[in-house]
């Protein structure tokens, strides 16, 4: 059942909220992994969806875990098979949503999340229009920066690329429902949260525009 910390404070008591998919987007270096897992470990019935890709996997990665490596012609025969939520090209790689794990998970009544990318999240909402969305923003470009250089696992020809990539990621903010910027990890956990109580009203993208719009001016 749904963990009892994530209960709306308008919900009766001996009444779970009902098991809702919540999509996490950001752009690469905004820290939307470190978040998802925190939030998990303080909500252990929360189930994250792990993703396909035929990326390489990292040295600290974990086949089931992290990612389901799997080379291309299995991504593509996934595909054809319309055993996808959602797919995306992401830096020359592919990435996928299992539609069975996310509808046996809710099907239990488990509450879900997805990290996934703009893209994955336009496709979720066209076939799961109750889904909530939430992006996670860095608080600058400079920290941003740094936070991908920090990870020590890309040329700097790579960590332009996806500086680039990241500003247009962006771009997409105001495309979702809730919008988090990631600038202390302990605050933001709180926020997404509370997104998913139904109760941070100031994480309401509309809301956060002004702040956002700064960030990336």
């Amino acid at each position: 059942m749904t963990s009892n910390r994530l209960k709306h404070s308008g919900v009766a008591a001996n009444e779970a909220p009902a098991a809702r998919l919540f999509v996490i987007a950001a752009p690469s270096g905004a820290g939307k992994t470190t978040l998802v897992r925190k939030l998990v470990a303080r909500n252990p019935d929360i189930r994250f969806s792990v993703s396909y890709t035929t990326r390489q996997k990292r040295r600290n990665e974990e086949d089931g875990r992290d990612y389901f490596f799997v080379n291309l012609t299995d991504f593509h025969d996934l595909q054809e098979k319309g055993e996808l939520l959602e797919s995306a090209l992401v830096f020359d790689n592919y990435y996928g949503t299992s539609r069975q794990q996310v509808e046996k998970h809710l099907a239990n009544d488990h509450h879900v999340l997805l990290e996934i990318d703009w893209q994955g999240a336009q496709q979720v909402r066209e076939s799961m229009s109750e889904c909530i969305t939430i992006f996670i923003l860095p608080p600058s470009r400079a920290e941003l920066e740094r936070r991908l250089r920090d990870r020590q696992t890309d040329s700097d020809a790579v960590i332009e690329r996806r500086l680039r990539d990241a500003l247009s990621d962006m771009s997409h903010w105001n495309e979702f429902d809730y919008c988090i910027v990631n600038d202390d990890l302990d605050r933001a956990v709180d926020e997404l949260e509370a997104v998913l109580r139904g109760d941070c009203e100031h994480c309401r993208s509309a809301r956060m525009r002004p702040l956002i719009e700064k960030i990336l001016a």
